[in-house]
């Protein structure tokens, strides 16, 4: 139980840090500085659980990164499971923290729409705005939760030696990369637990409907990059026979 608890509060945190600094800093695909903010804070808050509770459950917070440790074989059906909805659970505390103090604070809501994840706007080149599709933020989504769960399976193993205390950091700059690369297309989830919470208070705000009808995206495309790292993993794991 104190593993699934850890996995609560970590998750708790990284959407309450990550998508609170994406409220306060008015995170814009036309504001640079914004995006490189939201993404360091997302991959801080990852570097800082790593190094508080990962000693106790491993630091998943991230259901495809579960979901891809239980394909490696390297946890069980009943601690993957746990994990997952413990991790939901601390992703949709977060999302209620933020809520409330974006709410106290006398926030716009609908301007905020409390970092969630959606289909984003995007400026083609001939100078004209348009969304990115449904199938586009899947593949995106896809792709780069792919990378980021194959830099946590390769920098957790026991094969790279006494690198493997420096995995903390990888994970963190690595979940900074892909945010900095993914927000132009989905806001960057690579993670169900961050997006449920932040898409379910979102909808609160009557602009912001949308978030919880492309959820789907943000649950089934890191989902099956994560299990894409695992079977990568297993091809390229000196451990492997």
């Amino acid at each position: 139980m104190k593993r699934y608890l850890a996995e609560m509060f970590g998750t708790m945190v990284l959407v309450l840090m990550g998508c609170g600094a994406a409220v306060s800093l008015g995170c814009d695909n036309s504001v640079p500085s914004s995006v490189v903010g939201t993404a360091f804070a997302f991959g801080i808050a990852v570097l800082a659980m790593c190094y508080t509770i990962g000693g106790i459950s491993g630091c998943h917070i991230n259901p495809a990164i579960t979901f891809g440790v239980y394909l490696s074989g390297k946890m069980s059906a009943k601690d993957a499971g746990y994990y997952m909805l413990f991790q939901v659970i601390g992703g949709l505390i977060g999302a209620a923290v933020l809520y409330i103090l974006v709410v106290l604070a006398g926030g716009d809501l609908a301007g905020s729409a409390l970092g969630a994840n959606d289909l984003q706007t995007v400026v083609t080149a001939s100078g004209e705005s348009q969304q990115v599709s449904a199938l586009g933020g899947l593949a995106a989504e896809f792709f780069f939760t792919c990378v980021f769960v194959l830099v946590v399976l390769g920098a957790t193993s026991k094969t790279n030696g006494a690198t493997n205390n420096f995995a903390g950091l990888a994970i963190g700059f690595a979940l900074v990369m892909v945010h900095l690369a993914c927000i132009r297309y989905t806001g960057t989830s690579v993670n169900p637990a961050r997006s449920i919470g932040p898409a379910l208070f979102a909808q609160l705000s009557d602009g912001h409907l949308t978030a919880l009808t492309n959820l789907w995206i943000f649950i089934i495309g890191p989902m099956a990059g994560g299990a894409l790292a695992a079977l990568l993993w297993k091809v390229i794991d000196p451990e492997t026979k």
